[in-house]
């Protein structure tokens, strides 16, 4: 039997004992043989923040998470990038191993004894370099927003590049100096750790929240937008600036969709969105939000449905590793995945805080160093500015290193951009354009009036969608395109098929999924008599079916909040969309001859949303269920009772 939640107490008090104290933690992990430890500094609320945790216990590997132990004393658990695999997504298998640290002792050290404890010596790296040049990577960059973003393959991705190098006679004095240095460097940081194996060492400080549980609420923290710090230090006339870029606001709006699709699957009741805020560290400064929302999932689900967040994959996230496998060489290792401390409350209940692996060094026992980082590409990135926002995001850890220079102390200490109002206003102007419906949590209806069939074609947009439908008072399933038995349910369907949005060419005749779904759209458009509406792609799909052409935009409109004309009244709305029907005027007179209505814009014919006047059917290109459609909730409403109208025979 293991040790009681009594004994974490008794090792707490044993810590204020000297550095020389048989038990005392410090002392011991530069011991061979101590058996493998972290420490954790984290900035989880209701904790102490000044606390550094140290664990002592064994390292086990598992296959799944769902093979995690959850006790009374915590499991701290080193999820590898591949295990994305659990979730059925491509992913380059590299064998990086789902390692548990199964904690046999716990302690809590005040920081200030901490820093004065630890190694403080400098470590140096040999021979080292990032293993894709500057000029390389750029033009990576040209190449993901040309052949993948602007071909319909998904929103923005994240590539990554690897500096690289070793620490001749690395050991555990180094890695706990390593630690100390980013400690003492890297403000802002949401987890602060070093966690040694045995066979390689982590050691880094995470901005991130993955996501966290307590009491059945969930978090999750979605970090995009990268302002970097001028070398004569961060200021408010430039931070403005940066907070004013449209391409900035647009990712971080991306990512928020991305993950609430996430929180969808994982909330009983969806998700809110809080902030936006500022996430200040010493080289760099983030935009973020905060998703919250209630579960009543076991942990290790939630942690196996959030794998991993767009911030460190691209949007959608299965077509994201798709991509990253192809521009990608090698595995990701633990990069972009995530370390998860579970264990149980004083209650008993479960509990999981995850920060992501980024902003980390993995070390192995020879000394060989990697740092991974990536930048988020959108249909706006500006090659050298990625380029150089791959150097800032790497600052902190190699600056810990020896490699970067230091912030200086006078960035370390400055006044918080935060607290100037023209910051507060700005980031509050961000926030007045989010749809109000996800920035309060939303009840279900106690009985539903009708039910729905949502079929994805691989963007899990259809979760956000299918709390949208269960608020508006449907009962909703959600089915892949490729699941067996679709088709047949879906014609069999008594109530409104929503066809919806996922990534490729629509105009393809030789991909099976696009075959596949225009088939579905022209025998429900034939066939079914209980409603259908498509949207993003599958309104693309049934205005193909009405004669109408398909081609790709000038400029892919991936996470673009544009104001458009819809049936007679002015909206807002999100797009996520690289191909567009197109209608000139003859083509609308036709298609209002034969009782359809067609939403335009005048100037290009892109055609924004279609309708039957007598009801049965309607496509919007746009996404009702995104944080980008400020009346999402009721245009979706409004859609779905029109498309429910029974068209007269």
């Amino acid at each position: 039997m293991g040790p009681s939640r009594q004994d974490i107490q008794s090792n707490s008090q044993n810590s204020q004992d000297g550095p020389d104290h048989p038990r005392h933690p410090l002392s011991r992990l530069l011991d061979d043989s101590c058996p493998p430890f972290a420490l954790l500094r984290r900035r989880t609320p209701g904790r102490d923040h000044d606390t550094v945790e140290v664990l002592l216990g064994p390292v086990h590997e598992a296959g799944r998470l769902a093979d995690l132990p959850v006790g009374p004393l915590p499991t701290l658990a080193l999820v590898p990038f591949r295990q994305i695999r659990e979730r059925g997504f491509d992913v380059r298998d590299d064998g990086t191993p789902l390692s548990a640290l199964v904690a046999e002792e716990v302690y809590e050290i005040p920081l200030a004894r901490a820093l004065a404890e630890l190694p403080a010596h400098a470590v140096r790296v040999e021979d080292g370099g990032f293993d894709v040049l500057d000029e390389v990577y750029a033009e990576t960059v040209e190449r993901v927003v040309r052949d993948e973003i602007g071909r319909g393959e998904g929103a923005n991705f994240v590539i990554r590049r690897t500096f690289g190098g070793r620490i001749d006679g690395f050991g555990r004095a180094d890695a706990l100096a390593l630690f100390r240095r980013l400690l003492e460097g890297e403000r802002g940081a949401y987890w602060t750790y070093v966690v040694h194996t045995g066979e390689r060492t982590l050691v880094g400080a995470s901005p991130e929240v993955h996501v966290r549980m307590s009491g059945g609420t969930v978090v999750m923290n979605p970090i995009s937008g990268t302002y970097r710090h001028p070398s004569t230090g961060p200021t408010a006339e430039s931070l403005l600036s940066f907070l004013g870029d449209r391409k900035e606001t647009e990712e971080l709006s991306m990512v928020v969709d991305e993950e609430l699709k996430m929180m969808c699957t994982v909330g009983d009741r969806g998700g809110v969105v809080v902030g936006p805020r500022l996430k200040e560290m010493s080289h760099l400064t983030h935009t973020e939000y905060e998703l919250r929302g209630r579960s009543s999932l076991d942990v290790r689900e939630v942690l196996r449905e959030t794998m991993f967040a767009a911030t460190v994959t691209g949007s959608p996230v299965q077509n994201a590793c798709r991509v990253i496998e192809r521009y990608e060489a090698g595995g990701r290792g633990y990069y972009a995945g995530a370390l998860a401390l579970l264990g149980l409350d004083a209650a008993g209940a479960q509990t999981l805080d995850s920060p992501i692996l980024i902003r980390t060094a993995d070390i192995g026992a020879d000394g060989t160093l990697r740092v991974p980082v990536g930048a988020t590409l959108v249909r706006h990135s500006d090659p050298a500015g990625e380029v150089a926002e791959t150097h800032a995001k790497a600052a902190g850890v190699l600056a810990a290193l020896g490699v970067r220079p230091a912030a200086p102390r006078a960035a370390a200490e400055r006044v918080r951009l935060a607290d100037d109002p023209r910051v507060r206003a700005a980031l509050a102007a961000r926030r007045a354009d989010l749809a109000p419906f996800w920035l309060r949590m939303q009840e279900r209806p106690a009985a539903a009036t009708g039910r729905a069939l949502v079929v994805d074609g691989e963007d899990t947009f259809t979760a956000m969608l299918a709390h949208v439908l269960r608020v508006a008072g449907l009962e909703v399933a959600v089915r892949r395109f490729d699941e067996p038995g679709l088709r047949e349910a879906a014609l069999a369907w008594e109530g409104p098929v929503v066809l919806g949005p996922g990534p490729g060419n629509p105009a393809d005749g030789g991909d099976p999924k696009m075959r596949m779904l225009r088939g579905l759209a022209a025998e429900l458009l034939a066939g079914h008599r209980h409603g259908l509406l498509g949207v993003c792609l599958g309104h693309e799909l049934l205005a193909a079916e009405l004669g109408l052409p398909l081609v790709r935009k000038a400029e892919p409109a991936q996470g673009a909040q544009t104001r458009i004309e819809l049936f007679g009244a002015e909206e807002v709305v999100g797009f996520y969309n690289t191909y567009t029907a197109h209608c000139d005027k003859a083509g609308a007179a036709r298609l209002a001859r034969a009782g359809v209505e067609v939403s335009r814009d005048p100037v290009t014919g892109e055609v924004h949303a279609l309708r039957s006047a007598g009801g049965g059917f309607a496509g919007v290109q746009f996404h009702p269920e995104s944080v980008l459609t400020l009346r999402g909730a009721d245009l979706l409403r409004d859609l779905l009772t029109a498309v429910r109208t029974p068209t007269p025979a």
